[in-house]
């Protein structure tokens, strides 16, 4: 619960001591932030009648003195003009100003001047830059995401940039939990280093007055590691709940978008997937698919058992029990019919892309070796002509990661049949993918007993003592060895999946004495990781000849 707590207890403190009718300005990211964690219901219930974006709010000058409005912003140049502007000229009674980060001097300076007509009641900062999916899984939703692949002779202008998002909503997590961690990272990769260093340098010196919390207990592990080292698991169709959904269909601060699956209800093209308002989905939200086949027929028969008892309404008494019961019999048909139409199109797409067998031949290349049998198979689903083109791409580009060194002249007989049957299938971008993320990349066998949980663990356990100036795994350490840790947060330059948030959530379940929190700059499915992969290649090809 750790995470969503801590973001609705931030949006607690803004609403509450606020008396009235109040309107709510966001952001593009910070709309996000507050979605996953509070319902238009609950708002409303705080006395919240409008939501609105800050530059939306630039356009309009229509008076709404009879509002006060709270704005929850991140402190950005862009923000900071609005308000400038919005102070300068103001439409609402009263202005409450909470940022989601540190605000620097020169931005509170900015907002002073501005109030001439003295309408801001408050300046807080409320530490929540971090999206909180679920209660250990945060995600900071950047849109540059594949800055992360680009090869280092590639200086691209928006590397700071995606950088100081990434530290921004680090500092932010600790910031919550009222930690300050010691620092690890993945010493092959430039781009971990940098994260780490500027982390450091931001909690033990620009800000470690803010950081020192006096706690006596044994510091959390924050460790930094790379999607580059494990590229298989983002390309792997999934076989769990809200993964698969994610994969097949996709989820987007746990709403999906079902507007292009047919002819639904316009109250039933967009649904929600929160483990913390649905108990079904809370439930099943990691259990395989056909296990909740048969949940979600359980379900439909409690709800015929109660539609059919409403039925039965013959006395004014049994009148007033219905009514008091109807809003939670159309919450349980809403559910119903969500969770009934989302296993539907699931089951239609599995059907029509044959996934059972690609799964298959997919999960053999990752688990098993064996590579003239995996040669054999991959052709034989590459002349399958029921097989997708995204998914004739996954298998290539899985047989290549597996077995790049030893079969080069079949690994380029895959390359021609791929292009030659794909016709949208990109020139070069299995080799890009082998340049970028391939075995001389990445650190140990990642086809070997590798997960992040284990990488973590390992780390927690012989962890030593090291410079916290210095943010390098590879640092000179002291003799001294720390107790393993009771938190570690594991942040993925590039990108979490839900299969590693299950994996976390489950091994947290299990009470290990360690508790995992797991970051990320975006959630992945295989579409985003090839898009990502598709766009640095682009940038690669268009600003040196690397490829």
């Amino acid at each position: 619960m750790v995470l969503v707590s801590a973001a609705r207890d931030y949006v607690n403190r803004m609403l509450q001591d606020i008396s009235g009718m109040k309107v709510l300005i966001l952001d593009s990211q910070t709309v996000s932030i507050v979605s996953v964690v509070y319902s238009q219901s609950e708002l409303l219930q705080k006395e919240v009648f409008l939501v609105e974006l800050v530059d939306s709010i630039s356009k309009s000058k229509e008076s709404m003195s009879h509002l006060k409005a709270v704005y929850f912003l991140r402190p950005t140049l862009e923000n900071i003009q609005h308000l400038r502007r919005q102070l300068a000229n103001p439409r609402f009674g009263e202005s409450h100003l909470f940022f989601s980060n540190m605000l620097k001097d020169t931005q509170i300076h900015i907002l002073a001047d501005s109030d001439e007509q003295e309408v801001v009641q408050q300046v807080q900062e409320y530490y929540a830059d971090f999206v909180a999916i679920d209660p250990y899984h945060f995600t900071l939703n950047i849109p540059s995401n594949h800055i992360y692949m680009l090869p280092a002779v590639v200086d691209p202008p928006g590397l700071q940039q995606f950088c100081d998002r990434i530290v921004d909503g680090i500092s932010t997590v600790f910031l919550a939990l009222k930690r300050r961690p010691v620092i690890r990272y993945q010493r092959t990769s430039d781009i971990a280093k940098r994260i780490a260093q500027e982390t450091s340098k931001l909690m033990y010196q620009q800000e470690s007055g803010l950081f020192d919390f006096r706690r006596t207990e044994i510091s959390p592990l924050l460790l930094i590691v790379d999607r580059r080292d494990d590229p298989v698991t983002p390309l792997l169709n999934q076989w769990t709940y809200q993964a698969m959904v994610h994969e097949l269909i996709g989820i987007h601060d746990n709403k999906v978008d079902l507007s292009s699956t047919g002819k639904l209800p316009k109250d039933q093209q967009e649904v929600v997937l929160s483990s913390e308002q649905d108990a079904f989905f809370k439930a099943n939200m990691y259990e395989n698919f056909g296990d909740i086949g048969m949940s979600i027929k359980r379900m439909v028969d409690d709800f015929q058992q109660v539609a059919k008892s409403n039925q039965n309404i013959q006395t004014i008494e049994d009148m007033a029990k219905f009514v008091d019961s109807y809003p939670e019999y159309r919450k349980m048909h809403g559910n119903v019919s969500k969770h009934v139409t989302l296993v539907t199109e699931m089951s239609k797409i599995v059907g029509e892309r044959r996934l059972m067998l690609v799964s298959e031949r997919e999960q053999d290349l990752a688990c098993n070796g064996g590579q003239v049998a995996a040669f054999e198979a991959v052709t034989n689903l590459l002349n399958n002509e029921s097989v997708s083109d995204i998914d004739r791409l996954h298998l290539v580009m899985l047989y290549a990661l597996r077995y790049e060194k030893e079969s080069p002249v079949q690994l380029m007989q895959l390359f021609n049949k791929l292009a030659s049957q794909s016709p949208k299938y990109k020139p070069g971008l299995v080799q890009f993918l082998l340049k970028q993320a391939g075995v001389d990349k990445r650190t140990g066998d990642l086809y070997g007993n590798r997960d992040l949980l284990n990488i973590a663990r390992n780390m927690a356990r012989g962890l030593k003592n090291c410079s916290k100036s210095m943010a390098d795994s590879s640092s000179s350490c002291d003799a001294v060895v720390i107790p393993q840790p009771q938190d570690v947060v594991i942040f993925i330059v590039g990108g979490t999946t839900y299969e590693e948030s299950r994996s976390v959530a489950l091994q947290n379940a299990s009470n290990s004495g360690t508790r995992f929190i797991l970051g990320g700059s975006v959630v992945l499915n295989s579409k985003r990781f090839l898009k990502d992969l598709e766009e640095a290649q682009r940038i690669a090809k268009s600003s040196t000849n690397v490829v």
